[in-house]
């Protein structure tokens, strides 16, 4: 390999200023997700208040609906995945991985989520994000009869939770649990 020839290097082997910039601004970044990450509260709260103003701009713009009707579908499956053990009991045989409770004398094992709750957070916001920049773009504002998108987002809304939550009863699982369950001493 000649040098120069990595990426981001100039001919003398030192990074560029422009990979070098970028690099930083990635370290900033990463450093503010890092920091924010015990905050999940605030981090919803300013999520939602994304939400509300794009869904602001959409309704002030009357447009983008195609936009939006993604955005949803997006977060309809990191909805599922969050939702979802990281190992489906349904492909698994019985003597294959870990497998959840199902009697109640069993060995409490914890839920593991397939999309754990910072990442659908992360994920969801980079989602809002990029629909907000989608609306500065006429590109991405094509003529559809609206009614029809919100219909057919409810009936796919409706049809995949009751195959989530059908999921749910046939292995007994429940995504929401806190940890172990304690009992009071009788004495």
């Amino acid at each position: 390999m000649s040098e120069g020839d990595s990426v981001g290097e100039s001919i003398h082997g030192k990074p560029s200023v422009v990979a070098a910039f970028f690099t930083r601004i990635g370290q900033i970044y990463q450093s503010w997700l890092d920091k924010s990450t015990p905050f999940y509260a605030v981090r919803w709260a300013a999520t939602l208040l994304l939400t509300a103003v794009y869904m602001i701009r959409v309704y002030i713009l009357q447009g983008w609906y195609i936009v939006t009707y993604a955005l949803g579908i997006y977060h309809l499956n990191l909805f599922i995945a969050f939702l979802s053990p990281k190992v489906d009991p349904s492909l698994l045989d019985e003597d294959e991985g870990p497998s959840l409770p199902t009697k109640q004398n069993e060995e409490f094992r914890p839920f593991i989520r397939r999309l754990p709750e910072f990442k659908f957070w992360h994920s969801a916001t980079k989602g809002i994000v990029i629909a907000m920049i989608c609306t500065f773009f006429d590109a991405f504002n094509v003529p559809v009869f609206w009614p029809i998108l919100v219909m057919y987002f409810i009936m796919l809304f409706c049809i995949t939770m009751k195959r989530q939550i059908k999921h749910m009863i046939k292995y007994r699982y429940l995504p929401f649990t806190h940890g172990k369950r304690t009992y009071k001493e009788e004495t």
